[in-house]
């Protein structure tokens, strides 16, 4: 019998049988799965299978999490379900069609701008400074007027400040045919020619005379010369028409003359319809749309408004709906130059940690919980509500609600001062850092909400759970204390902590290693939410400068993944290690990858595991981390990191004590 031979039955059971499974693959460390029905799945049940460590719902998929022998448990499940696997991208192809049609065009939004974002939160970032040194007043001056050096600085930081929002449609451009799978270069080339310095800047066609607007004058008509700097949808609708007359052309021109004709008649045609159809339209549509909003935040119901989206921010973000907001706060910006949309977003974030900081104090002590709970607070608190969301708050529903209630007061106060950003910028409490100061009550009025953001969803997070509100897994029940030091709590009987006999455990200490020169990441900072919520296990990641993967830890390979972007070391002690290169590498398919390891071989941290081809995987689009991670934690007592920033490859990082 097959190790995992009875979970794998319990599995296919509880998931809603044979039938139920439209889909089914695996990466490094999970099942993925695209049902026909998900209610029909046993989560309870499935979460008591002894091989699984977590689930969760991501894009249309059903991810059950195993660990390093996911590989094993995949062709185990499949020998007994008759179900043969497919591909990644297949699975991501299936997943689609679980999902509306609404939340599909969503997704296409999301991995449209999720590319650019980080150049927009940077942009964001420097205008902040920038309104610091150009709004604040020491003495009835500004520190640029004080002075020479910093004036310049705030002079110089225009161009990267500015580029991102400036130059906005060629990156919208690029990405479309990034996700299109057409031809990116022909994507920038049309982005140029939206913000080309021979076009009427947009910023000042409002200030522009109608017979002043330059022209192509083609005798019986003319085209006016706009350019559409910042503008969003403009950009979207030329992007779009040029890939899918890109994808046309290519199945209707033949191969030998298709380097030719395709691009040729994919870009004239969408430059002309951008600036005689689509520009024009996209421009009178995006500002309805920004007008709309911006009017429903400044109405006599503003505070109605207000307050809905506050409270509604979060359950958007579950949906994926909120994607849709990062066009309509750039839109708002190119409208009015702020957005009094995005200070609301950031202040969801803030109250959205305070719960499960409030989760944090009701649960103290439960030193697992922790493990998710801490870091969750903390990347709130900077801007990144997914694994406080899903971790923590949907877990037990009233924290959640608390958080909602508290947001939409913030919203509310906020916009009901007229406090307004310069820039979409990194949410939570970095984002006073957007905040125009000269606007409303600016950066004072934006500190307040804050602190409502702050306050209302730890003191109701708390209040729920003492009364039982929206509390249905955590409920408190009144404790009855017996002589024997036995706690009696409802149903339950457990044993007192302070007079159960003590059990002796030997344990064992084991030194920690940088597998690569780079820099030290906490493992909470890792985008994957499987690592960084660790629900595979406690560990660190590396941001690497170079490709040379070295063992992190002393012991036997236990096993080298199919596609290489993962082995599992198994130390001394007893320790089960995953050295993963890379986030979601598995669907390079081994190509970055080299080997330098054999399955049994003895490691320590001066042997070379693999080599990463870098510039491969992030061309591919993917992250380069390379994590470090305890996959057995019920065998970990502690784990210490005593380093941080930058270190070297082979250089001791901490220990981790090991249970007997």
């Amino acid at each position: 019998m097959g190790k995992y031979q009875e979970d794998a039955k319990q599995l296919l059971k509880d998931i809603g049988g044979k039938e139920n499974i439209s889909a089914v693959t695996h990466c490094a460390t999970r099942m993925r799965f695209v049902l026909n029905d998900e209610s029909k799945a046993d989560k309870d049940a499935i979460d008591d299978i002894p091989s699984v460590k977590g689930m969760f719902t991501n894009a249309g998929q059903f991810q059950v999490i195993i660990g390093n022998d996911v590989a094993t448990f995949y062709n185990e499940f499949s020998d007994i379900s008759g179900i043969e696997g497919v591909s990644k991208e297949e699975t991501k192809k299936a997943a689609k069609k679980n999902q509306p049609a609404l939340q599909r065009a969503i997704a296409v939004l999301a991995e449209i701008f999720t590319p650019i974002i980080p150049a927009i939160i940077v942009g964001g970032l420097i205008l902040g400074f920038r309104n610091i040194l150009e709004g604040i007043e020491f003495g009835g001056s500004t520190i640029v007027e004080n002075s020479v050096f910093w004036a310049g600085v705030n002079d110089f930081l225009w161009l990267p400040g500015e580029a991102i929002f400036h130059f906005l449609p060629i990156g919208i451009t690029w990405s479309i045919t990034r996700k299109m799978g057409t031809t990116q270069i022909l994507g920038i080339v049309l982005g140029i020619t939206l913000v080309s310095p021979q076009l009427l800047n947009a910023y000042d066609v409002a200030t522009t005379a109608a017979a002043d607007i330059p022209n192509w004058d083609f005798g019986f008509f003319q085209i006016d010369k706009i350019g559409y700097q910042a503008q969003v949808i403009p950009a979207m609708l030329a992007g779009f028409l040029l890939a899918y007359l890109e994808i046309f052309f290519r199945k209707h021109i033949p191969e030998a003359v298709s380097m030719i004709f395709v691009p040729l008649l994919s870009l004239l045609p969408t430059i002309i319809a951008a600036h005689v159809i689509l520009g024009p339209v996209g421009w009178w549509l995006g500002d309805l749309i920004s007008k709309v909003v911006n009017a429903g935040l400044s109405s006599s119901v503003s505070w109605l408004f207000s307050f809905l989206f506050g409270g509604l921010y979060a359950p958007l973000v579950i949906t994926g709906l909120h994607h849709m907001t990062n066009a309509i706060d750039l839109q708002l910006i190119s409208s009015f130059d702020t957005t009094n949309l995005w200070p609301m977003i950031a202040l969801s974030n803030i109250a959205q940690g305070s719960a499960v900081l409030a989760v944090v104090f009701l649960h103290r002590g439960n030193e697992k919980e922790e493990q998710v709970s801490i870091p969750a607070t903390i990347s709130c608190y900077l801007g990144v509500t997914e694994p406080a969301m899903f971790g923590i708050n949907l877990k037990y529903v009233y924290p959640f609600v608390a958080a909602m209630i508290g947001s939409a007061f913030a919203g509310m106060f906020n916009n009901l001062m007229n406090v307004r950003a310069n820039s979409i910028g990194v949410g939570g409490l970095p984002g006073i850092l957007s905040i125009n100061g000269e606007i409303g009550a600016g950066w004072w009025g934006f500190a307040i909400a804050m602190l409502i953001a702050f306050v209302i969803p730890l003191v109701l997070t708390a209040v729920f759970r003492k009364y039982n509100i929206f509390n249905k897994i955590d409920r408190v029940e009144p404790e009855l204390v017996t002589p024997e030091g036995v706690v009696m709590t409802g149903e339950t009987t457990v044993e007192d902590p302070s007079v159960a006999n003590e059990k002796t455990e030997t344990v064992t200490t084991e030194e920690l290693f940088a597998p690569t020169d780079g820099t030290l990441l906490p493992i909470e900072e890792v985008s994957d939410p499987v690592f960084s919520q660790k629900m595979m296990g406690d560990g660190y990641a590396v941001q690497p400068k170079n490709g040379h993967v070295y063992a992190p830890v002393s012991g036997t390979i236990s096993s080298i993944f199919e596609t290489k972007h993962a082995i599992g070391i198994l130390t001394p002690g007893g320790a089960e290690v995953l050295v993963h290169m890379g986030l979601d590498t598995v669907e390079l398919k081994g190509e970055p990858f080299t080997i330098k390891v054999d399955e049994d071989e003895k490691v320590t941290p001066e042997t070379l595991l693999a080599e990463m081809d870098l510039e491969k995987v992030t061309q591919a689009g993917k992250k380069t981390d390379i994590l470090t991670v305890f996959t057995n934690a019920e065998k970990v007592s502690d784990l210490k990191v005593e380093k941080s920033g930058e270190v070297s490859a082979k250089s001791r990082l901490g220990e981790v004590i090991l249970k007997g």
